[in-house]
């Protein structure tokens, strides 16, 4: 419903801000309201999620469109409310949280306030491989649609992207020595290569 809200700071409370725009003030509830502390009286910008349930209605925003978007993903696993969003939000980076999906770093993971092994499982489950429109250029080699089949000069093969992403994923350099020669039996593009190198990894 609100893309963004552009107004000043009025006030800050330990769970929400009010940006007051035209004479309205709206109460948003931000993953960390202390990051504006010192701009009150301010103008900003805010990406905000308007959240409608039967027996609640509210406002949510963040910093960046990145923010929002990891928050309204979360809100699509299981276990996990408004609540339980934010507090991720507060206390990790975008990048660090869609790496921990990727890694299917759990120990990471249930280190945020209400997240246990079974909701860590589920945002694993739920999220993995879906999360390329938050950070496009954390796992380039991961998310790369485009057909790299043909080695151009003085660039990395397919498969040496391929490479480079499991690496950045956390797969040890012996994990992808041993699915190395049944991989090289093939010509795919760098996607391709990392599907099929997760499928024998996770087996």
């Amino acid at each position: 419903m609100f893309e963004f809200i552009k107004g000043t700071v009025d006030y800050i409370s330990p769970e929400y801000i009010v940006v007051e725009n035209n004479g309205v003030g709206f109460q948003i509830s931000t993953p960390n309201p202390f990051v504006y502390s010192g701009k009150v009286g301010s103008q900003i910008t805010i990406y905000t999620f308007h959240y409608v349930r039967e027996d609640a209605m509210a406002l949510f925003g963040f910093n960046s469109r990145e923010e929002k978007t990891l928050f309204t993903k979360l809100l699509n696993v299981t276990g996990i409310g408004p609540k339980g969003a934010l507090a991720i939000l507060a206390s990790g980076e975008p990048e660090q949280v869609v790496q921990a999906i990727e890694n299917e770093d759990e120990a990471f993971l249930v280190k945020f306030p209400g997240v246990g092994k079974k909701t860590a499982r589920q945002m694993i489950l739920d999220l993995k491989g879906k999360l390329q429109n938050i950070v496009p250029d954390f796992f380039p080699n991961l998310f790369n649609t485009e057909d790299n089949k043909f080695q151009k000069a003085g660039q990395p093969s397919a498969f040496d992207e391929a490479v480079l992403a499991l690496q950045a994923l956390g797969y040890s350099e012996k994990e992808i020595k041993k699915i190395s020669p049944e991989l090289r039996k093939e010509q795919l593009t760098t996607d391709q290569y990392i599907k099929k190198a997760l499928q024998r990894l996770l087996k």
